[in-house]
């Protein structure tokens, strides 16, 4: 017997909630300096408390290949991953109308 979600009263599997929870973020991705000149890749504008960051964060690691973390609101990912980031974020479910540099 699947799990149901008291909240939205389905399948956890379908997975509703969090669908509706990413397209209603407005996501800015911007590139920063940190020591030594290195380029990170940041992520803000989610609400980690409607959606997971750190399986976004873990996703993207994934993805790009890269190390990251997630904390206070903000995904951050080691190197310069602009060209490709706005791509990844419509493939994990978050709306494109939503997503700005």
């Amino acid at each position: 017997m699947p799990e149901i979600d008291p909240i939205t009263g389905l399948p956890k599997e379908l997975g509703a909630w969090d669908n509706i929870a990413k397209e209603n973020q407005k996501i800015t991705i911007k590139i920063i300096k940190k020591k030594f000149g290195k380029k990170y890749t940041t992520i803000s504008g989610i609400n980690k408390h409607e959606v997971d960051l750190k399986d976004i964060a873990k996703k993207l690691k994934s993805k790009f290949a890269c190390g990251g973390t997630a904390k206070d609101g903000l995904v951050e990912l080691q190197g310069d991953h602009m060209k490709d980031m706005r791509k990844e974020l419509i493939n994990i479910g978050f709306s494109p109308d939503q997503i700005e540099r």
